[in-house]
């Protein structure tokens, strides 16, 4: 089944991508022939049981691991075929990561943390970048902890600057991996209604991985995986018909 009807309007795509993991009788297919599209300015949640392959579909959509065959773009990059370094710079430039362990730097305070991937690249955030940043940092209400550590933070402040440093470069993609799995649930939705509002306010084009139907609810499109294959496509939907989703897909298995 394919969910790839278009190259326009993706900011990120793949195209009958496989990967393995091991050799002969220990061999472990973890995606099958996936051909999907992550949409310019659209939240796209990927859902789907533990070992469905959703975790190493977004791994490789962001540069961080590499397909057994098949290929992958980021905007007209196909980056799939870029080497290590090449990969690097483009992680650092072009994509966001928002991940479930917040990945703070501890020695640095939370404006250090927001400017790493700056820092990273060599480079200072110039009038216009500065200016957007600021705007980020109001708009996630951490003006007023730009001097304090992490470790002086909630949890939930901690994954806010997580946000405001996956959108501080505003890349062309941000991946969200169970952005919520540490929160409780009332910060966890606070946090789902930012990344919602960096794609309905900024544009931001954004992919989560989640198990969670809640999560899910907040994102404008959700794919769903079942033994490393997309079977499944819908619109924004209630947490109570993506649960009954999962239910039969579990049924059916």
């Amino acid at each position: 089944m394919t969910f790839l009807n278009s190259d326009a309007g993706l900011v990120a795509r793949v195209s009958h991508l496989t990967k393995s993991y091991g050799a002969g009788s220990n061999a472990v297919t973890a995606l099958d022939g996936v051909s999907i599209g992550i949409r310019a300015g659209e939240f796209t949640a990927i859902m789907g049981p533990s070992g469905s392959g959703k975790s190493t579909l977004m791994h490789i959509m962001a540069g961080l691991d590499t397909p057994s065959s098949g290929r992958a773009w980021l905007g007209d990059t196909e980056i799939t075929s870029l080497g290590d370094t090449e990969l690097t710079v483009l992680r650092r430039r072009r994509v966001g990561f928002v991940f479930q362990a917040f990945n703070l730097v501890p020695t640095l305070d939370i404006a250090g943390n927001i400017q790493l991937p700056f820092e990273l690249d060599g480079r200072m955030p110039g009038p216009e970048q500065r200016e957007w940043i600021d705007r980020l940092v109001e708009s996630l209400g951490l003006g007023h902890r730009l001097n304090h550590r992490p470790h002086e933070l909630s949890g939930g402040q901690q994954q806010r600057v997580a946000i405001a440093r996956a959108l501080a470069t505003r890349p062309d993609l941000v991946v969200a991996d169970e952005p919520t799995g540490n929160l409780d649930s009332r910060t966890g939705r606070e946090v789902l209604a930012l990344l919602s509002a960096a794609s309905a306010d900024y544009g931001q084009s954004i992919a989560m991985v989640t198990h969670d139907p809640i999560a899910a609810s907040h994102a404008d499109r959700i794919l769903f995986l079942a033994d490393g294959r997309v079977v499944e496509e819908r619109g924004r939907s209630s947490a109570e018909e993506i649960s009954a989703f999962m239910l039969s897909m579990e049924s059916a298995a």
